[in-house]
């Protein structure tokens, strides 16, 4: 059988990939555009198993996309590949709707025709799975949680633009009947992570002694995930999940900004003291606020628990140390990866 999981070499996609080729029997198509945020050595563990092929295809090439689908005729699609952060998208909004909307939209119209043309069978194990975000939901107030009835309030151009793809996702289930899934997720963190998230941005700063910048007071709360726990999650839905649902997936990890810096400051204290003995969190800096920036993200993840048997495994206090570790031993990948970013401060056009 094959799966073919856009974005996969991303970093939420390159944890999926991963995942798929160590506890599945999945044939792999891992298809990437390679943007700054895409890399290839996320994924070089599987890249020789005969298992796993590799497509470099922009999702929003209608042609390539056609091509692909009816090259590797698969018997489902894992939808990843997005431009996702919010300070780019707030700098520049026409890619996030290009690639989020538009290219979204033509895998679910590529895929509609190949769905169309199979078997009965085959129509029936067919799944098309989108993989969102809780910002689709905007901000909530200091109590309650997103369910998957919430409703939706974008407040960036990035959560629009996933908002508008999952509306699309869910129109082509109730139009035509195609088989899809949809899953929203709280904060991803973990290896892998490209340096403009807060998580590692805040590691490597650290490391150089730089200062560790923080969003107006700190007080932003997020729910944290550790990505190898998404991507169970993920697969999970998509070997068990009910076509024309949605599952929300969360770490149960709410913490503010300043919590999750001050966080990684001990750990490394612990496991890289500065040479001058002082502590990291000496470095933290209190920084201008993201424009529109939500207040709080708070996932309720009963039914993917209930509906599915899925929990996380990781603790944000054990999965945030394994990802310091991570970061500390593979400092020629975070060279390699940066390229021209040079962790600048971005989404000040607002």
């Amino acid at each position: 059988m094959k799966l073919i999981i856009t974005g996969g070499a991303g970093f939420i996609g390159s944890a999926v990939v991963r995942r798929a080729m160590a506890a599945t029997t999945w044939d792999i198509v891992n298809v990437d555009k390679l943007t700054y945020a895409g890399c290839l050595d996320n994924v070089a563990s599987v890249s020789n198993n005969p298992r796993y092929t590799f497509e470099k295809i922009d999702i929003c090439d209608a042609k390539a996309v056609q091509d692909l689908i009816i090259r590797h005729k698969p018997q489902a699609i894992l939808h990843l590949a997005a431009e996702s952060h919010v300070d780019r998208s707030i700098d520049g909004p026409r890619a996030f709707i290009e690639t989020n909307i538009v290219g979204t939209y033509n895998l679910l119209e590529t895929a509609r025709a190949y769905w169309s043309d199979l078997s009965a069978g085959d129509k029936q194990t067919f799944r098309f799975q989108h993989i969102s975000t809780d910002e689709v939901f905007g901000s909530l107030g200091p109590t309650g949680y997103f369910t998957e009835s919430s409703h939706y309030q974008p407040n960036s151009p990035y959560s629009a633009s996933k908002a508008a793809s999952d509306h699309l996702v869910r129109a082509w289930f109730e139009t035509y009947g195609m088989p899809v899934l949809t899953t929203n997720c709280s904060n991803n963190y973990g290896p892998f992570h490209f340096p403009e998230k807060l998580i590692p941005l805040v590691i490597l700063n650290a490391l150089d002694l730089k200062p560790l910048p923080i969003y107006g007071r700190g007080d932003n709360v997020r729910d944290w995930l550790f990505v190898e726990d998404h991507a169970h999650a993920l697969l999970e839905v998509l070997a068990k999940g009910v076509p024309g649902e949605t599952y929300n997936i969360g770490g149960s990890s709410e913490r503010t900004n300043l919590e999750v810096v001050q966080t990684i400051c001990r750990t490394l204290d612990e496991l890289r003291p500065r040479q001058d003995g002082r502590p990291y969190n000496e470095l933290i800096s209190f920084v201008a606020d993201r424009p529109g920036h939500d207040k709080r993200y708070a996932i309720d993840a009963s039914k993917i628990r209930r509906d599915l048997g899925w929990s996380p495994k990781e603790s944000f206090e054990s999965g945030l140390r394994k990802t310091v570790e991570w970061y500390l031993t593979n400092q020629e990948w975070c060279r390699n990866v940066q390229g021209s970013y040079r962790r600048e401060r971005l989404g000040l056009k607002g």
